[in-house]
Order: structure tokens, then C-alpha cells, then sequence
């Protein structure tokens, strides 16, 4: 199976059809009229539809295990045709397509079963996805590719070279993936004066975006709040919550972390911990969605 862990809970939605086409019309008006004789065709396929999207899991190897928390079947005669249309919905960690699609399978299955006695020419047609959404991929618009933006490691150890800097390359891959010129990139040791003035240059230069990576932690040292919250015209709190609540649910010390996000004119400053793994961890979880705050902002 895929590892799922690094992706964040949203709502996921898809909408799957098949089409079941019979051979005559007596069929479709015996469906009509309740006279199959294995039953209601509607009600006993709707059953097996519901049981299907629940069980997708175990049918199919790589799909997740999931929490199926709607499910809607509706069935439309149209001539020969039966169409059928299958909804779920879910809050999680992955989509809902493939469970839509064997719910509406299972459905065009079971009204298949229900009429090849009375029909021995009904074929089942179309079973496709007709629409999903959730995830990040409702976001591939978000890129500006006139956007600048700033990199700034903020480290004692690693500008003593008593460490390897790994703290930056997760913010320049993720500058690259969105379309982000990097205007400045550079290490600086933990120095309050020095960040506070380069993120003002970097403000007064037209960057858009400034990401900051280390002195978030505890030790005396870690000024990085300090130096950036005074700087701000409005703290973002959700960007923090959204941050951390992310990283609790795969570390518990990212309760120590103090990271930063506000805006400075119609800069967003993101002050985020300088190991790789947190870095990374923080950037996955914000982009692209974040980069929405320049839309409101009408950023061009």
C-alpha cells in the first residue's frame, strides 16, 4: 500500500456511473412496475452498492481502509438505460474515487443478476468517475510565478560548521515545485539584528514570501519569535495551529516548537523549526493551500 502518513485529513468526494443497458423495453418497464421476480431491483442493488463502497478495502489490495461517511445511489431510467450514479464522501488522508466506483460496479452487478433471467441480452456499460475532489490536487492553480521570495536559515551550530546545513533545502524545493524565485537564500547565525534587518530588506526589495528556518525551539539561543513578531502588522494563528497540529500527530515534541507565521505589509513570513524533517513536515502541510493568502491579498 501507498504510505499515506505525510498527507493531511480533508474532505474527499467522488462521484462514479455505470450504465446498465437491457435488450428490451419490457425489462425497463418490469423494473418500473416492480415485477422482477427477484424483487425490487432498485432497493435490493442499492443494499449492494452500500455494502460495496464499505468493503472497497477488501477487494481491492492497495486501497486504504477508510472512514465512508456518506454514501448517496441514485438510479435515472433513461430508455434502455439504466443509469446509476454513486456519491461518497469522506474526511481523510485519501480519495474516494475507487470506493465510488466499485459501490457503482457492484450496483450495475446486482441489477444485472437481478434481470438476465427475464433478459438475456442486458449488457452493463460506462462504469466510470465522473468527478472527485479533495486534496491537493484541488489546488494546482495555486502558482504565482511572479512571486519572490526569501530563504533564510537561522542557525549558530550549522554557521560554525559545527553542523551540516540541512535546514534550507526543503524550503528550495518547495519554492521550485510552486514556481517561487528565490531572491535570497542564505545562513545567518542566531542573531536578532541581523534577521530583523535582512527581513526588512527583503521586504522593502518586493519578496513576497519569507521563509525562515530554525530558532523556534527553547534553548536561549532560539530568538527567532522574538525577532519577527514585532515585525509583524498581523499574526496568522491558523497557519501556526494548522503547523503544529500536524506535527503533534507524528511527534509529540512538536509541542515545543514556536513557530511564527504573520504578515508584514503583503510579505508572508513564515517562521518555521530548523531541523530538515520539521521544515519539510511544515512546508507539506501549508503548500499550496497557503499560497491563497496572495489571491485575498490580490498579490499579482
Amino acid at each position: 500500500m501507498v504510505d499515506i502518513t505525510h498527507k493531511q485529513e480533508t474532505l474527499r468526494k467522488a462521484i462514479a456511473q455505470a450504465v446498465v443497458v437491457a435488450s428490451s423495453p419490457a425489462t425497463v418497464e418490469a423494473v418500473r412496475q416492480g415485477k422482477v421476480p427477484k424483487g425490487d431491483v432498485f432497493e435490493m442493488s442499492k443494499a449492494a452498492g452500500l455494502f460495496a463502497v464499505k468493503r472497497t478495502s477488501d477487494m481491492i489490495p492497495d486501497c486504504h481502509p477508510l472512514p465512508v461517511e456518506y454514501t448517496k445511489i441514485n438510479h435515472e431510467i433513461d430508455g434502455l438505460n439504466i443509469i446509476i450514479k454513486v456519491e461518497v464522501k469522506t474526511i481523510y488522508k485519501t480519495g474516494v474515487e475507487v470506493e465510488a466506483m466499485h459501490g457503482a460496479s457492484v450496483v450495475a452487478l446486482t441489477i444485472y443478476d437481478m434481470l438476465k433471467p427475464i433478459d438475456k441480452g442486458i449488457e452493463i456499460h460506462h462504469i466510470k468517475l465522473l468527478s472527485k475532489t479533495g486534496g491537493k490536487s484541488d489546488y494546482a492553480d495555486l502558482k504565482y510565478h511572479q512571486l519572490t521570495g526569501a530563504i533564510i536559515a537561522c542557525s549558530g551550530p550549522v554557521f560554525r560548521n559545527e553542523k551540516e546545513n540541512k535546514i534550507s533545502q526543503p524550503a528550495r524545493d518547495i519554492f521550485n515545485k510552486y514556481d517561487i524565485t528565490i531572491s535570497f537564500d542564505a545562513l545567518i547565525p542566531d542573531d536578532m539584528d541581523k534577521l530583523q534587518a535582512i527581513v526588512k530588506e527583503r521586504v522593502a526589495a518586493g519578496d513576497r514570501l519569507i521563509v525562515i528556518g530554525g530558532g523556534t525551539g527553547l534553548t536561549p539561543g532560539d530568538k527567532t519569535p522574538e525577532a519577527i513578531v514585532p515585525l509583524l502588522d498581523r499574526r496568522v494563528p491558523g497557519i501556526e495551529e494548522v503547523i503544529r497540529s500536524y506535527g503533534q500527530k507524528r511527534t509529540p515534541y512538536s509541542m515545543f516548537s514556536r513557530s511564527v507565521a504573520g504578515l508584514m505589509g503583503n510579505t508572508l513570513i513564515l517562521a518555521l523549526p530548523g531541523s530538515s524533517k520539521g521544515m519539510k513536515e511544515s512546508l507539506d502541510v501549508l503548500f499550496p493551500h497557503v499560497l491563497n493568502v496572495f489571491r485575498s491579498l490580490k498579490v499579482e
